[in-house]
């Protein structure tokens, strides 16, 4: 009669146990598909272990940014946390510890590991299983439960990171149309000057920026310049940048005071948090001359008849300081036919199959080679031999080049 008895209460048991565990199960199952949020189902969690399943100790880690971290625990501090992330990695299955084993471990019965397709994405470290009848039954239903979490919790997180690069590729795709706008696709060409551009971004969205203004059939300016950083806040930089060079290269008869103020007005956009490098010039066909400023930018390269220089004079890079010092402007007189190279460091910087860098020496080389031809025919020579020169390398920054060309006669 007392056997029977016994084992009356023990099917009893099991048998409150398993309705425990399906109404566990229904529950968590339920706020899944209601989509509780992480930290919800972090509490739903750390409550089941704690109240329904006795458990004194337990710490569940998730992958951060860097590395792991606990998101949920019970009776764990932080120190000890931090201290048993390291054993992590050491687990790839359900693991019982034994007394033996690494002392930060002592005080937990067993480690979890959470697998997706062969990569970890949680790790549950359970310890002070106070009732010990039917263990094995405990142990796989926590390891269970465990497992339902830590994918719902992943799940989210894939999600999330879906949702942001959806967002991120939106972003860029306007941030792609608006630099579309901004640079030129149609340059002058006429029988006393001609301007190409050849641009290539290393990502959809590139810092790189050039520009052309005509003030009369015989004055006009050019521009190039370089944005620090990359993507949507370059984008939106350079779009500011240029309504502001539109805005006030017309208000100001000489350079020097033009770069004064746009430096001004990049400062009150950035607060000295984004710099650009800017080179300008300006050409006048009736006085045969050319003036301009190099603002911190790679110098582009003049020639003239049988000479050729770089033009560096100018001041430091625009939106940098509150104040430009000793911005000079430097006037060049065109006696002879001109072509004039302005391009970014993207060009320079290229480098071929066995990290030879585009140096100057070879762009002046290329230069003394091609000068004669017209700025459409130049950049086409120049881009091939860009292509040949980096093979199947990618580009490693964006390039610009604005290509001007201009005759004496």
């Amino acid at each position: 009669m007392n056997r029977e008895l016994v084992l009356l209460e023990k099917l009893e048991k099991e048998l409150n146990l398993k309705e425990l565990q399906i109404k566990s199960l229904l529950t968590i199952t339920q706020a899944i598909n209601e989509n509780v949020k992480a930290e919800g189902l972090y509490n739903m969690y750390k409550s089941f272990l704690s109240w329904e399943m006795g458990i004194d100790k337990m710490g569940l880690f998730i992958p951060a940014e860097i590395g792991w971290r606990c998101a949920a625990d019970i009776n764990l501090d932080e120190e000890k946390a931090m201290a048993i992330i390291p054993l992590l990695s050491d687990y790839k299955r359900l693991h019982t510890i034994k007394e033996d084993e690494n002392p930060t471990l002592a005080e937990f019965d067993i480690v979890i590991p959470v697998f997706h397709k062969k990569e970890p994405i949680a790790f549950s470290v359970i310890g002070g299983i106070k009732d010990k009848e039917d263990l094995y039954n405990k142990i796989q239903f926590i390891t269970t439960i465990t497992n339902i979490i830590a994918v719902a919790i992943e799940n989210k997180r894939l999600f999330k990171q879906q949702i942001e690069q959806e967002s991120l590729r939106k972003e860029m795709e306007v941030a792609s149309n608006v630099q579309k706008m901004l640079i030129p696709d149609q340059l002058p060409v006429t029988d006393r000057y001609e301007l190409s551009s050849i641009y290539r971004p290393h990502s959809t969205v590139g810092g790189d920026y050039f520009d052309y203004v005509r003030f009369s059939d015989s004055r006009f300016a050019f521009c190039i310049a370089d944005i620090s950083g990359k993507g949507v806040a370059a984008a939106l930089l350079m779009a500011n940048f240029q309504a502001i060079i539109q805005s006030l290269i017309y208000q100001f008869r000489d350079l020097e005071t033009f770069v004064f103020a746009l430096n001004q007005a990049v400062i009150r956009i950035t607060k000295s948090d984004k710099f650009i490098t800017f080179f300008v010039g300006e050409v006048d066909l009736d006085k045969m001359q050319l003036k301009y400023i190099n603002a911190g930018h790679y110098p582009p390269i003049i020639k003239m008849g049988n000479e050729m220089r770089e033009l560096d004079q100018g001041c430091t890079v625009i939106g940098a300081f509150d104040t430009l010092p000793d911005i000079k402007e430097e006037i060049i007189d065109l006696t002879d036919d001109a072509l004039i190279l302005t391009f970014t460091d993207g060009l320079a910087e290229l480098r071929d199959q066995e990290g030879v860098f585009f140096e100057s020496e070879r762009i002046k080389a290329f230069i003394d080679k091609n000068a004669h031809k017209s700025a459409e025919e130049f950049n086409s020579s120049l881009l091939m031999e860009i292509n040949n020169f980096k093979g199947e390398q990618e580009y490693s920054d964006d390039i610009a080049i604005l290509t001007c060309k201009i005759y004496s006669s």
